[in-house]
């Protein structure tokens, strides 16, 4: 009986687990079908709004500056050479590497002694040369003297000869003495044939005598060149580099003594691309008189000088691109040749462009500009030039049109934004610093011993390293050239 029961009690217990997984079942089936049949609820979508700086493009006239960079060089640079060797016995005292000397100042004398021998010796055969033509002369006179003596007893022979002819004819004279006179008068005109050959060679001896007192006069010019070579002469105001002799030396013939350099006809050479020099052409293909700004950075001062543009070089130059232009530079006081400078080049002026940021213009010449509601058109224009960070460019219907200053991945046609507009960034003022006593006195003597800074820039340096507070890029960049 027990077991009847107990079996009984699993048997039902059995049921109505068999009945709860049942309903279990079709509770969850009933849910998921009413999921699946049920339309789904989308949540509302909000439009997002993207803040932008705006600007507005005005068109108007703008002058491009060209900027590369370039070398100075002098206009006028003469290699002294000696053009007589020998040993150096003197020196100007500006004859040193940086020495400024003048226009007629003697700058080498080479031992002239030699030379003056030369001179002497050529001066000794011009007086010999003379005194031969004094000769010649003397004898040309006595040489026609003499045929004028000849010449009369001709003319005695011949009146002697008629008169023996006439005793003849009247018979008081003989045969034998008109052949005496006849014969005697014959020798007279020999006598004359030889004091003309006399005149003749004494007129040659002239000519003679003057052609060798002409080469004595060159021989004496080219030996008073000579002596003269053994002095060496500044053409020009100038200062010497390179200097490479001292006194007591030896120098040969067309040697290399120093350069001379003229400071004050400076010009600055810089190569810009074949398109670039396009744009400095004139109507006629020659280069434009442009103006130009060269920069020198010297120790957190900038140096600057004016200029214009004045010839291109004929060629391109063995393997190199673009074109090399020549500027001449103005009263560049600081500049040095050998300097690597910042050239500003002032090109043409551009009309019917507007200034834009290079940042508001894509890749594909497109630019971003409000349109009603406050959202964004793409609008294609033409890039004009680039200028630093800015970018000139011109398009129709750009004018007045408000461009976005920066575009991003983000932006583009249809999308809604906030405009920001004369939202002007205040430039933060310079960084200042407080140098201590030890951190000064290194630097004031740095722009002291500087001997490349102008004297001019050097002391407004010096008055900004004196006051309590100096700015950081001027300390940052005078510690960089100091290497601390």
């Amino acid at each position: 009986m027990r077991f009847l029961g107990r079996s009984l009690v699993g048997v039902v217990l059995a049921s109505v687990t068999l009945a709860l997984m049942a309903w279990a079942y079709l509770l969850i089936n009933g849910a998921v079908q009413a999921r699946i049949s049920a339309e789904p609820r989308v949540a509302p979508v909000r439009e997002r709004v993207f803040t932008v700086n705006v600007i507005q493009a005005e068109l108007g006239t703008q002058t491009p500056i060209l900027e590369t960079f370039g070398e100075v060089q002098s206009r006028r640079t003469l290699e002294l050479r000696s053009a007589a060797g020998g040993r150096v016995i003197a020196l100007a005292e500006a004859f040193e590497d940086g020495g400024k000397v003048t226009a007629g100042q003697e700058l080498v004398r080479i031992d002239p002694a030699d030379a003056q021998s030369t001179l002497q010796s050529v001066q000794a055969d011009i007086a010999d040369a003379q005194a031969d033509a004094r000769d010649a002369q003397k004898a040309v006179i006595l040489a026609r003297d003499e045929q004028a003596a000849a010449q009369e007893q001709v003319e005695l022979r011949q009146r002697a000869f008629q008169r023996q002819q006439d005793l003849l004819a009247r018979g008081a004279g003989t045969s034998s003495a008109v052949e005496v006179a006849e014969l005697a008068m014959s020798s007279a005109k020999q006598a004359v044939l030889s004091r003309r050959q006399a005149v003749t060679t004494a007129e040659a001896r002239i000519d003679q005598s003057a052609t060798r007192l002409a080469r004595a006069r060159l021989a004496l010019a080219e030996a008073q060149r000579r002596l003269d070579e053994t002095t060496v002469f500044a053409p020009f105001d100038g200062t010497l580099s390179a200097t490479n002799v001292v006194e007591g030396r030896l120098v040969n013939s067309n040697e290399r003594l120093a350069d001379l350099i003229d400071a004050d006809a400076l010009e600055v050479s810089f190569r810009v691309s074949t398109a670039q020099y396009a744009r400095l052409l004139d109507s006629d293909g020659g280069l434009l008189s442009a103006d130009v700004t060269v920069v020198l950075d010297v120790s957190g001062v900038d140096l600057s000088a004016t200029g214009r543009l004045t010839r291109a070089s004929a060629g391109a130059g063995e393997g190199q691109s673009g074109r090399l232009i020549f500027a001449r530079m103005d009263s560049a006081v600081g500049f040095k040749p050998g300097d690597f400078v910042t050239v500003q080049v002032r090109e043409p002026a551009l009309e019917n462009v507007a200034r834009l940021p290079a940042s508001a213009l894509g890749a594909s010449n497109e630019v971003l500009v409000l349109v009603d509601g406050d959202r964004l058109e793409a609008l294609t224009v033409k890039l004009v030039r680039r200028q630093g960070d800015d970018v000139l460019v011109r398009g129709a219907g750009l004018a007045g049109r408000e461009v976005v200053e920066a575009r991003s991945p983000l932006l583009g046609a249809g999308i809604a934004v906030k405009p920001l507009r004369g939202e002007a960034v205040v430039p933060a003022p310079p960084a200042m610093l407080e140098l201590s006593a030890e951190r000064r006195a290194k630097l004031v003597a740095f722009v002291e011993g500087n001997t490349r800074m102008p004297e001019a820039a050097k002391a407004r340096v010096l008055a900004r390293l004196a006051e309590p507070t100096v700015p950081a890029q001027m300390v940052e960049r005078i510690e960089s050239r100091m290497g601390g």
